[in-house]
């Protein structure tokens, strides 16, 4: 459940759309063109959604799952196909903002300060901004994330933490957008699999009974993925950046912004976006939203809560999913790849896709570990009809979250062939090799310039310092955990 990324470079290639709805390879060949001759919509519109010329602003309730998407996705309605690529690009922008680089001391963290982030990720016209970014931890197991322990070290009190990470933020739609989207939006990203610790969340199938984790349930009955759950509820005192779980920032920021946008009187909503084990955490914060009111104003009106999933896993048993959809009435619209086995798991022999609802009722019932559901609507895309993609055994490409946004941007429907709509697809290739040959556009293509090494006036070369405090919990945390009557404990 893994997706690489590296800082961006541009492409030198842009690959021109193919306009035609046929998928015959031997027919699909795109031309490739000079980058100063053809235009960049990317550039200018990238984190926008076509709202049909004002459609969105009236139509948002729908586009958000009111009526569970019935009629949208088969042929896809257009403004709800805009709206998944925009918060797909929300979910891209976790990665694409990610430190990887183990000799920076500050691997692990998010390489752009909050004020700037959607700019300074390629994302200018997105109109929203991050209020919070959220941190990550799973205190039970005392791995190195990165391999050094030079992170933490004790000379300079700015360098990251090993065993924190940045996992994603909690974003707020502008005045602008809001009056665009037709209400305030207040949305929750998070990315997938990078670190060791992630990694071994993503393969510890047990389950565990969500009240015993901290997140409060009335049924004893519903049961998640250990590994999701203590990685979302995982905090460390030790650690400023977890010394809050990454629960209970999310919760704490989503809270506030209800609270604040409710209060002046607007109508307001919650969406939450991930892939891959950042689906997952956003199942568990959207039923975590819900289930703790955190979506509700002192006055008691409720913002609606949405979950836009991309190639994610299993995450419960049919109770969860049951408390999810029809206790608590949150929406989730799932997008995968039919061809991606990340979505196939957990849940090996007792799954939605293996037996009927009643045998894994019983066996659920029986006490039995492992009985695993999907939530939500499902969106299935299949790569194999795109003709910019090509045959190839490195199922990381399948999962890619990329080429998901490439699928979405073609669909049309089942049956209905595949037609670009301006993404442009040499995306694709910002940290894989999808693309066929024939398109020019090189593989794993976003880096920074010089790996960031920057030359000083005496000639050597250098990883530039960040001139700017890492950005740390807000002191009204405390206060509006305190409103959900979140019980906060020292991390032992």
């Amino acid at each position: 459940m893994s997706q690489r990324r590296r800082p961006r470079r541009r492409s030198c290639h842009a690959v021109a759309p193919v306009d035609k709805t046929t998928t015959d390879r031997d027919h699909a060949t795109p031309l490739v063109m000079d980058v100063d001759r053809v235009s960049h919509p990317a550039e200018t519109t990238s984190g926008r959604s076509d709202d049909g010329e004002g459609e969105l602003a009236a139509r948002w309730r729908e586009i958000h799952g009111s009526d569970h998407w019935e009629g949208q996705l088969d042929p896809i309605d257009a403004v709800l196909r805009g709206e998944l690529i925009r918060y797909g690009e929300f979910a891209q922008a976790c990665y694409d903002s990610f430190d990887y680089d183990r000799f920076s001391p500050y691997c692990g963290s998010c390489r752009f300060p909050a004020k700037t982030f959607f700019q300074d990720v390629g994302l200018g016209g997105a109109g929203y901004q991050v209020s919070r970014y959220l941190y990550a931890t799973c205190n039970d197991l005392k791995l190195p994330n990165f391999g050094g322990r030079k992170h933490s070290s004790a000379a300079n009190d700015k360098l990251w933490s090993e065993l924190g990470t940045f996992i994603g933020y909690v974003a707020v739609s502008t005045d602008e957008e809001t009056a665009r989207l037709g209400r305030r939006d207040i949305a929750v990203s998070w990315r997938g699999t990078i670190t060791r610790l992630e990694w071994v969340a993503d393969l510890t199938a047990n389950q565990k009974r969500l009240s015993e984790l901290g997140v409060p349930c009335p049924d004893p009955d519903v049961k998640v993925e250990m590994g999701f759950a203590e990685l979302y509820t995982g905090k460390d005192a030790a650690c400023r950046f977890c010394r809050y779980s990454a629960r209970e920032q999310a919760l704490a920021e989503v809270r506030k912004q209800v609270e604040l946008y409710h209060g002046r009187g607007e109508q307001v909503s919650v969406t939450v976006t991930g892939h891959s084990l950042g689906s997952a955490l956003a199942m568990l914060n959207a039923f975590d939203v819900a289930e703790t009111g955190a979506n509700a104003s002192p006055d008691g009106r409720k913002a609606p809560v949405c979950v836009f999933s991309f190639a994610g896993p299993r995450v419960g048993n049919l109770r969860f999913r049951e408390r999810f959809q029809r206790e608590l009435g949150v929406r989730a619209l799932r997008v995968f790849n039919v061809h991606d086995g990340v979505p196939k798991v957990p849940g090996v022999f007792f799954n939605d896709a293996a037996f009927p609802e009643a045998v894994l009722r019983v066996v659920d019932g029986l006490g039995a570990g492992g009985v695993y559901t999907h939530l939500g609507v499902p969106l299935a895309l299949d790569h194999k009809v795109s003709p910019f993609l090509k045959e190839t055994m490195d199922i990381s490409c399948y999962h890619n979250l990329e080429a998901h946004l490439h699928l979405l941007d073609g669909y049309r429907g089942s049956g209905e062939g595949f037609q670009l709509r301006g993404r442009d697809p040499a995306l694709v290739n910002k940290s894989a090799d999808f693309l066929r040959d024939e398109h020019m556009v090189p593989p794993v293509w976003y880096q920074a310039e010089n790996k960031g090494m920057v030359r000083t006036e005496d000639g050597r070369w250098v990883l530039p310092p960040r001139h700017r405090d890492i950005d740390e919990h807000p002191d009204d945390t405390d206060h509006h955990l305190q409103q959900l009557g979140v019980i906060l404990t020292a991390s032992t």
